[in-house]
């Protein structure tokens, strides 16, 4: 029987799924293969190259670099999560991936993205992190409005979550029987509609596939949340959520409420790690 490990997106919200996925590499806890959504993937590739810490460190040192997400990196790039610093120069200089560690790695990781011309997901496996793999998973977590169309495997790529948010449903088909979800929400959160989602689908009118995804997102969302629960009911699956609203917001720059929202991921995890044990054994 196959575990897997689903992690949400939610911008840098994600450094709460940092703080469960170091705990499950401190105590060993493995995967057969794990896929992550936007800042799912971002923050959650580290669990492949097993780098403990990683992805709550640099996020801390550069959370107020402007070379690392903000307006003067939209307005001048385009994105506002920067391309060259977020995917070229950390990974590679700054605090490089352990290349190796990540490629022999037996665990398959995924990621998802929204393909535009379909409105639906596109869920590709990340196996190198070579430039291509870099290009999937900044199409994952490249936001409508405020991030450039990434091209890649002949699609027209941006935010996974648009389309997938809790790909718990795709896993399963893919043979992971028992998973573990996490979630950057409480478990009461309901979506609602965004304020700007009328806005978002006419700038993208030339794709109505995806105009409308974006329209309906919270139904999508809130759709996905309620299978993700039941499946949590029939023992198939186990949620790590935190209590409450977490102190990061989506685009973060105080590194103390990074930190803080870290910690809550570790005890959630912590807090939890005999049942998390006995969920994967399967007992």
């Amino acid at each position: 029987m196959k575990n897997g490990l689903v992690m949400e997106g939610g911008g840098m919200r994600g450094v709460f799924t940092a703080g469960v996925i170091d705990v499950f590499m401190e105590n060993g806890i493995d995967f057969d293969g794990a896929i992550g959504v936007s800042a799912g993937a971002c923050f959650g590739f580290n669990i492949k190259s097993r780098q403990i810490g990683r992805a709550l460190r640099y996020n801390v040192n550069y959370c107020r670099d402007k070379r690392y997400c903000s307006w003067w990196s939209f307005l001048t790039s385009g994105n506002i999560f920067n391309v060259d610093f977020c995917y070229r120069e950390i990974p590679f200089e700054l605090d490089p991936v352990d290349f190796d560690t990540y490629r022999n790695n037996p665990m398959a990781f995924y990621a998802v993205c929204t393909d535009l011309e379909t409105g639906g997901p596109y869920y590709a496996r990340i196996d190198t992190c070579d430039e291509r793999d870099f290009d999937i998973i900044r199409a994952s977590a490249s936001l409508p409005m405020v991030s450039h169309i990434v091209k890649v495997d002949g699609r027209l790529l941006q935010d996974g979550g648009t389309a997938d948010s809790i790909p718990l449903r795709f896993f399963e088909k893919e043979g992971y029987e028992r998973n573990i979800v996490i979630t950057t929400r409480p478990r009461d959160y309901v979506k609602k509609k965004s304020s700007v989602s009328s806005f978002m689908a006419w700038l993208y009118r030339k794709y109505p596939n995806y105009a409308r995804a974006i329209k309906d997102r919270h139904v999508m969302y809130n759709e996905e949340t309620a299978y993700v629960y039941r499946r949590e009911r029939e023992g198939a699956v186990l949620v790590i959520a935190p209590d409450a609203p977490v102190p990061a917001d989506r685009i973060e720059h105080d590194p103390e409420k990074l930190k803080a929202t870290y910690e809550i991921g570790r005890r959630a995890a912590l807090n939890r790690l005999d049942e998390i044990r006995a969920f994967l054994e399967g007992r």
